[in-house]
């Protein structure tokens, strides 16, 4: 990765406690431009690399406080949630550096509803869709003859990822809405909905970095949604991903760039709300070429854990570009390697779950060649032991010439840490190793 010009060390502040953030901090903590590195709130793994700052993500009044007081050189903020809620317009407006859009561009993640119309003002290729804040309006389309099935049912706002049902006929399409519309399935997120195609085909992960202008694309991922193998169960946050995708060829790639990434980043800029962060786009690999499925405005989780190590550079300079338009000055490049990560869970994620399980082997996981443990649900417990406190709580990830490697250190990596109730799908990357699709 090339960079022009002299650059000094940055003081930063990451925000946010899972493993994106786990992941963010382990890159930054090598970077040779670091100066110090806060985290708020953190996890037990990434005190590793940074002071945790006990701070909510979502204490929006606190962190700009906090921010402001201790004058840091960049704030990288992680989670979807702030960002939605403002909280880079006003470190902007408070003169402090920051990686993440406004809010005015989060909303391509914070609304569905939003992110539908704006592609189809821009003829961005994506889903047929209605929206609706009513029922009776809802459940008349719905109930329709004319109405096609299977569809997708999605909550407007927020929902942590859960917002999604799969209705293969009318009544599970009407439930889904009741249940959303009604509040009682999602709050305030649920209060509008969409209603669309299902689209068919291979989903895949696309990321770019974007200063409002200027865009770099990063490498593809693929992930995997569903609780059990064979993408059985209910949707999570993310069981397991791998980079490079094995079903992206490059004329592939063209064609998401110049049908979706450029004009999303044109037409946001367009509508004056330039997008500066992380652009991730959920894309469906159809028959008729790519469509969206979905936008974000942060880096996925556990996409980053395995976008982290492929880099062939510099995170932090990188970012630190982005956050201060500078985009144009750097050109980066991925590490010939593949990388894969298997998400270890609690038993009963993505439903409830117990906390306070002790975890053992993360030592001797992490001396196996080639691996990482990026801690996404983790906390001590008063003798300082490492327990878990989340649903997600790990991501494995190792790193190896081929994509069979990367996955076998990974798994070897996994069979050394043991908890109570531990989850984690057996099959991650095994599709496209057993099609022979392996490619870098």
């Amino acid at each position: 990765m090339r960079l022009r010009g002299v650059r000094l060390p940055l003081n930063v502040l990451l925000i946010g406690g899972g493993g994106r953030e786990a992941a963010l901090a382990w890159a930054f903590s090598r970077s040779p431009r670091l100066g110090r590195l806060d985290c708020a709130p953190g996890n037990a793994g990434i005190e590793r690399h940074a002071r945790r700052v006990p701070i909510p993500a979502d204490d929006l009044e606190r962190l700009l406080a906090h921010a402001t007081r201790e004058r840091y050189d960049l704030v990288v903020v992680g989670p979807e949630a702030p960002l939605v809620g403002g909280l880079a317009d006003r470190l902007r407006d408070a003169g402090i550096a920051v990686f993440g859009p406004s809010a005015a561009a989060a909303r391509i993640e914070g609304s569905k509803a939003d992110a539908k119309r704006f592609m189809e003002r821009h003829r961005i290729p994506t889903a047929g869709f209605r929206i609706f804040d009513r029922l009776d309006d809802a459940r008349t389309y719905l109930a329709a003859s004319g109405t096609a099935y299977p569809l997708v049912v999605k909550a407007d706002g927020l929902a942590a990822g859960k917002g999604v049902v799969l209705a293969d006929d009318a009544a599970a399409a009407i439930e889904a809405a009741e249940g959303m519309l009604s509040g009682r399935s999602f709050g305030d997120a649920g209060r509008s909905i969409v209603v669309e195609e299902r689209l068919t085909g291979r989903e895949t992960s696309l990321f770019a970095l974007t200063d409002g202008t200027a865009f770099v694309e990063l490498a593809p991922c693929q992930d995997y949604k569903r609780a059990f193998d064979r993408d059985a169960g209910p949707n999570t946050g993310g069981m397991g991903t791998y980079s490079p995708s094995a079903w992206i060829d490059r004329p592939t790639r063209a064609a998401i760039t110049e049908t979706i990434l450029a004009p999303t980043i044109a037409g946001l800029a367009a509508e004056g709300r330039p997008f500066r962060g992380v652009l991730f786009v959920g894309v469906m690999l159809t028959a008729a070429g790519p469509k969206v499925l979905e936008y974000n405005a942060r880096f996925g989780d556990p996409e980053t854990q395995v976008l982290i190590p492929r880099l062939d550079g510099d995170w932090l300079d990188l970012i630190d570009a982005c956050a201060r338009g500078r985009l144009d000055e750097v050109a980066p490049a991925f590490l010939d390697v593949a990388s894969v990560c298997v998400v270890m869970a609690s038993g009963g994620y993505p439903g409830s779950y117990e906390r306070g399980r002790l975890i053992e082997g993360l030592d001797e996981a992490e001396r196996l060649e080639g691996v990482t443990v990026f801690h996404a649900g983790t906390e001590r417990d008063a003798s300082g032991a490492i327990v878990t406190s989340g649903g997600r709580v790990l991501g494995i990830t190792a790193t190896a010439a081929d994509l069979a490697d990367a996955r076998d250190r990974a798994y070897r990596a996994v069979g050394r840490i043991r908890w109570a109730g531990e989850h984690h799908r057996t099959d991650i990357a095994l599709d496209a190793i057993t099609a022979g699709r392996e490619r870098r």
